[in-house]
């Protein structure tokens, strides 16, 4: 429906797919229970073995016992570096593991991937200015413990690209004014462009959106690919992941094509699946 993200789960793109991989961008541990999430994983990885990434976040909630639940998370799963057996059971056992991943912000969260020896993205599209200390406590924890530096990290930047110069500046404005309500307390779907430029801003979202705009990469192609290429050289990562809001599922896939021809990626049909993950 209009007004309303479009998304859709990672089993049906798995089921849509059979070659790229499909993850979560960061399941809020604190919100569920360590069981629940791994009998998920489990389930998606036994059908789709070696094609399942599980992106893992410490936000949503109460996080004092989030290494505990990661923990629990990472027996139940059998996943390698495991410290201690997990009770419960799961009802099914993978036969190829999903692949961890922590989603942070600081190099805190940086170097507690490091040390479990497991994938990292940082959430550029939070908070952009510690990125390159969390990537490099990540990559300097890693080869500590493992021996390896690994894929190095990754980085999640939020970037929206149209045709046009104003039709992106357009989709922009819907972003900023979206996360703008956001932090406000006024938590509403992302709204159109037409609601946008109806729309008489208050000081204080204003100031939201000024700071927000620091972490959105938006305009054509030719505007955003070499940034994309910058932030990347910049933090030492060989792989960002784009993230995309718009209102009209059209637009978003739009940019998602967009970029796959800036960076003469394929689009085809079976690869442009992922675009419609949330």
């Amino acid at each position: 429906m209009p007004g309303a993200p479009r998304r859709s789960s990672p089993g049906a793109v798995l089921a849509a797919t059979d070659r790229i991989r499909v993850g979560t961008g960061g399941v809020l541990l604190p919100r569920y229970p360590s069981l629940k999430v791994a009998e998920v994983f489990a389930v998606l990885s036994s059908l789709h073995p070696g094609r399942v990434d599980m992106g893992i976040g410490r936000a949503g909630g109460p996080s004092a016992d989030f290494p505990q639940r990661l923990e629990e998370l990472r027996a139940l799963l059998r996943l390698p570096g495991a410290a201690t057996a997990y009770p419960a059971a799961l009802s099914v056992v993978p036969p190829v593991p999903p692949e961890l991943w922590l989603l942070g912000a600081s190099s805190d969260s940086g170097a507690a991937a490091g040390r479990m020896g497991v994938g990292y993205a940082f959430a550029h599209f939070l908070v952009p200015g510690p990125s390159a200390r969390a990537l490099d406590a990540y990559r300097t924890e890693h080869a500590a413990s493992t021996g390896g530096p690994g894929h190095g990290g990754v980085l999640a930047v939020r970037a929206v690209v149209a045709d046009t110069r104003a039709k992106a500046d357009e989709l922009a404005a819907s972003v900023l004014l979206w996360r703008a309500r956001k932090d406000l307390g006024d938590d509403r779907p992302l709204p159109s462009p037409q609601t946008v430029r109806r729309h008489r801003w208050s000081g204080t979202q204003t100031q939201r959106a000024a700071h927000h705009r620091q972490a959105l990469l938006y305009g054509t192609v030719e505007d955003v690919a070499p940034r994309l290429r910058e932030l990347a050289r910049a933090n030492g990562v060989r792989e960002i992941m784009v993230n995309t809001l718009t209102h009209d599922p059209a637009d978003r896939i739009r940019s998602y094509q967009l970029l796959a021809e800036g960076f003469e990626l394929s689009t085809a049909p079976v690869d442009r699946a992922a675009a419609s993950v949330g």
